[in-house]
């Protein structure tokens, strides 16, 4: 196959504003470039960092009005609601501890939202966001972005159509080197606050990467987590959270798991992998090299399949951009949560019925279960490594 999927859409352009993501920040310009991707959202509006004069210069980078730009997010809120062209959702691209007071208020005001994970940093904050985002039926994205995927897509149609049989075992990674040393002490931002337990919450890593995993295994089995006994490690000296974590596991379906995320591994740049083992097949992917699934049979050859150029499942083949051999990356991933949400919300906001495929992104359902996890990660480890 050589032709490559068509950018943009149909869908009417909505409006977003955004909190967080100015100037010295990371995730939020991954946000703006994936939605300028297809050009389904225009950003309006921003209170991209505390401090005002960050918000005036990214906002004047990005051609914003300076009337709608905002020194809190409580300003912000409040002034677009107020507005015949206010945005339509809101994204919120802060450190994790400012998680649930902005989305709670975004939520009161009648905004959808889009946040980045962990949702929270207390499970019984990320539940009342669940029941008030039901509460005033709106639309909820955690952006758990790897699962944007067209692979992993595949990889979940195929646990879905049984292609596996029965799954017997769960090996994830997520090994990284960026906090090998003491990088949070040198003042570089993203460190700082990560490791910050006023800032994180109550886990670095586990609640920074190891989440990933916890989202990603979820999303392709729809195993859930019966026990775990989990082990996390502070190595760097000085260091207040966990930089490593080894984690085992129990499913409801009597499957085994073992996760492992460390942010000292060197050598390692993001090698989040995943492998699941069947009764009939196992499946054997990596996001370093995401358009690429190692496919093993029992007493038959492995294969190995290339997204754009062998067939998948028909929904996750029109997640597919670009011809083969062209990398489709994180950006593109990323997009693909997009390509859902926006159509999704703007059916939604014209009354239209949503369909499974419509919601076909991490919910607040998911934001939830991966506070928990995390809660339950250290509850474990605190007690000595024991199963709960």
């Amino acid at each position: 196959m050589i032709e490559g999927v068509q950018s943009g859409s149909k869908t009417p352009r909505l409006r977003y504003a955004m909190v967080g993501g100015g100037q010295g920040a990371f995730i939020g310009d991954v946000h703006r470039k994936a939605i300028a991707m297809d050009g389904g959202a225009k950003l309006v509006a921003g209170c991209f960092s505390q401090d005002f004069k960050n918000t005036l210069a990214t906002g004047e980078m990005l051609g914003l009005s300076k009337e709608r730009l905002y020194r809190t997010y409580q300003e912000m809120i409040e002034a677009e609601r107020k507005r015949n062209d206010g945005a339509d959702f809101i994204i919120i691209a802060t450190p994790n501890n400012t998680h649930f007071p902005i989305t709670k208020l975004a939520l009161e005001r009648g905004f959808h939202i889009v946040c980045e994970k962990p949702l929270t940093t207390d499970s019984r904050e990320a539940e009342k966001l669940g029941r008030l985002a039901a509460e005033k039926d709106l639309l909820f994205c955690v952006t758990y972005a790897y699962t944007g995927y067209p692979v992993v897509k595949h990889m979940r149609a195929m646990v879905a159509h049984g292609d596996l049989g029965d799954i017997r075992f769960v090996n994830a990674e997520y090994p990284q080197e960026w906090l090998a040393s003491q990088l949070e002490k040198t003042g570089q931002k993203q460190s700082a606050w990560r490791t910050d337990p006023k800032r994180a919450g109550i886990s670095n890593c586990v609640g920074d990467i190891g989440s990933h995993i916890e989202n990603m295994v979820s999303y392709i089995t729809d195993l859930k987590i019966r026990s775990l006994c989990a082990r996390l490690d502070t190595i760097i000296e000085e260091r207040n959270l966990d930089d490593n974590a080894s984690i085992m596991l129990e499913y409801d379906n009597g499957a085994k798991g073992l996760y492992w995320s460390s942010q000292i591994a060197i050598g390692h740049d993001n090698g989040f992998r995943v492998r699941i083992f069947g009764t009939k097949v196992s499946l054997d992917w990596c996001q370093e090299k995401p358009d690429y699934l190692k496919i093993s049979y029992l007493n038959k050859p492995a294969e190995i399949v290339s997204r754009g150029r062998d067939e998948f499942y028909p929904h996750a083949q029109k997640y597919s951009r670009i011809p083969p051999g062209h990398p489709e990356g994180y950006f593109e991933a990323f997009a693909n949560l997009y390509s859902t949400f926006i159509p999704a919300l703007a059916k939604k906001i014209s009354g239209e019925t949503l369909s499974e495929d419509d919601l076909d992104f991490p919910g607040v359902e998911a934001g939830i279960q991966g506070v928990k996890y995390i809660e339950r990660c250290v509850e474990s480890s605190k007690k000595g490594a024991v199963w709960i």
